[in-house]
């Protein structure tokens, strides 16, 4: 059987992932919610689904791979909801799964360290939802379940430099915090490489996704702002800040994520390894 991939909410981070794969001959069936985005998708070569109508047993049987992307609610996980009969008797065949999932379900740590061997403990309702649903992912026997712990992502179209160019730019300072980031780029390439090498020895193999440098967020738009040759935004103490109760909530977490399995497992080198490099790709685009 050819390699087809199911990518069940083709977001952000599974387009990515689709220009990396279409090249090396891969079929790639997405879902989405919008018939107007699935007509963009078949321009890209991707064959779209409409989510959940177009969505069910026939379009798992075509799949060796599935990429789960649709996040969590406080109902359970939309996917498992629709698809859980199917998915169960897939499982044994299924090559890989790989389900994006956040750092969030660590919760705070005081600007420690975390890694994949740190037990979840999540401070955010999104945090909790999320350990839910990665529990009722490996919950389902025989699937090659592969989770992918997500930091803070960005890379074209997501960045501070539309901001800073159009003054709306705020660097708000909450001493000590720090957030981890990954390029998009980088993580299309992580997910490659798993599919490459699927991990055959632990049940459920997690990873995490960030580069080598946490850095507190008000850095990040100061060097926007440098790069595009623009004042750098005013200070703005976080307790004075006006902020929505889901942008305030980030800033009740502070971690740091460490990446070397991603590394040490799947061979991968990061194409940026902080934000400095990773804004500098994006300016030069």
């Amino acid at each position: 059987m050819s390699k087809t991939l199911l990518s069940l909410g083709h977001g952000y981070s599974a387009r990515a992932l689709a220009n990396v794969l279409i090249p090396k001959g891969w079929r790639i069936i997405a879902t989405t919610r919008d018939p107007d985005k699935a007509t963009a998708l078949r321009a890209t070569g991707v064959e779209p689904l409409i989510w959940p109508s177009e969505v069910n047993a026939q379009s798992l049987d075509q799949a060796t791979h599935v990429l789960i992307s649709v996040g969590p609610t406080k109902a359970g996980d939309p996917v498992l909801t629709h698809l859980k009969a199917a998915i169960t008797r897939a499982a044994p065949r299924l090559l890989w799964v790989g389900y994006l999932s956040t750092t969030a379900v660590y919760g705070d740590h005081g600007g420690g360290w975390v890694d994949e061997t740190t037990p979840p403990f999540p401070a955010s309702k999104r945090g909790h939802w999320r350990v839910g649903a990665e529990n009722a992912w490996r919950a389902i026997p025989d699937l090659p379940l592969h989770i992918f712990r997500l930091a803070g992502i960005y890379g074209p179209g997501r960045g501070p430099f539309a901001k800073v160019r159009a003054g709306t730019a705020r660097r708000i300072i909450k001493p000590g915090q720090v957030f981890s980031r990954i390029h998009v780029e980088d993580i299309a390439q992580v997910l490659a490489a798993s599919m490459a090498r699927p991990n055959p020895t632990t049940p459920c193999a997690i990873y995490n996704l960030c580069d080598d440098d946490p850095a507190p967020p008000e850095d990040v738009i100061a060097h926007a702002a440098n790069l595009l040759g623009l004042p750098v935004p005013p200070a703005i103490p976080f307790d004075q800040a006006e902020m929505t109760p889901m942008a305030r909530s980030f800033y009740g977490e502070n971690k740091r994520v460490r990446n070397g399995r991603i590394k040490d497992e799947l061979g991968v080198e990061l194409i940026y390894r902080g934000y400095r490099e990773g804004l500098a790709a994006m300016i030069e685009t």
